[in-house]
């Protein structure tokens, strides 16, 4: 049983609902990615997603956009996450460590290569929003030889016929976009999100948890209802951008991260 799968399976003997802060590597600088990670962990957080910076970041909207670059600038390439993710595994054994982005840089370093180093590294999933499922099976089947998870997207705009493919090949815990666009718009309707999330939740052989407008402990409760998980991204990297070092990140990932589990707890 894998990291991720250990999680789940303990969450839910608990009765709890997994507490997901997404946060980009390199930002707000490269020495404080690490420590951010390990208060996160402390505050309450039960999987971390790092985003791996790119130059296109489709998916995102402009809060996310602009770290990525603050990233790229400093240097935070591939590599460079890759030893970050190794660092924080140094006083971190336990805690699942997702990696979210884009296929490009892989296909750089080559699907083989890049699921080795990952592992060697300490991550256990990655989650690559400009990958269809219908041309995953390289990138699965060196993944599933490394022991990687290729954790999946599903979104309002899923056909029921995908939905069927995504549920079946599901890894780790499947993430569903609350809304169709970009991460950090102001525009979560909880109540029909929880209700497909609902008909999903009854397809899929994992557990699925939430993204895309979830920015506090109100939203997060509120995901929460159906959702066996919830992820916070825009709104944690709004407020780490504002921190002026590693320790003032650290500090201001848990004050942030606390009230979302005291939330997710009492619900």
């Amino acid at each position: 049983m894998n990291r991720i799968d250990a999680k789940f399976h303990h969450l839910q003997a608990a009765g709890r609902k997994a507490l997901i802060p997404f946060l980009t590597a390199g930002d707000p600088s490269l020495e404080a990615t690490v420590p951010a990670m390990h208060a996160l962990v402390a505050a309450g957080a039960d999987v971390v997603e790092l985003g791996v910076p790119f130059s296109d970041p489709m998916a995102d909207g402009p809060t996310i956009q602009r770290s990525s670059e603050r990233a790229i600038a400093r240097g935070a390439g591939l590599g460079w996450v890759l030893q970050a993710v190794a660092q924080f595994r140094q006083g971190d054994a336990d805690t699942p460590v997702v990696l979210m982005g884009y296929l490009n840089p892989i296909e750089i370093r080559g699907a083989q290569r890049f699921a080795h180093d990952a592992v060697a590294a300490g991550v256990d999933g990655v989650l690559l929003v400009d990958l269809p499922p219908e041309e995953a099976a390289e990138l699965r089947a060196a993944f599933a030889q490394a022991g990687l998870a290729l954790i999946l997207l599903a979104s309002p705009t899923t056909t029921d016929e995908r939905l069927a493919l995504l549920c079946d090949g599901a890894q780790g815990y499947l993430y569903y976009v609350s809304f169709a666009g970009v991460t950090g718009a102001d525009r979560l309707d909880a109540g029909a999100a929880n209700d497909r999330l609902h008909r999903i939740r009854q397809q899929s052989r994992v557990p699925v948890v939430a993204g895309f407008g979830i920015k506090d402990a109100a939203s997060a409760a509120a995901m929460a209802r159906e959702a066996e998980g919830v992820v916070v991204g825009s709104a944690l990297v709004a407020v780490l951008a504002e921190a002026a070092s590693a320790q003032a990140a650290a500090q201001a990932a848990r004050d942030f991260l606390a009230p979302l589990r005291a939330a997710l707890d009492a619900a």
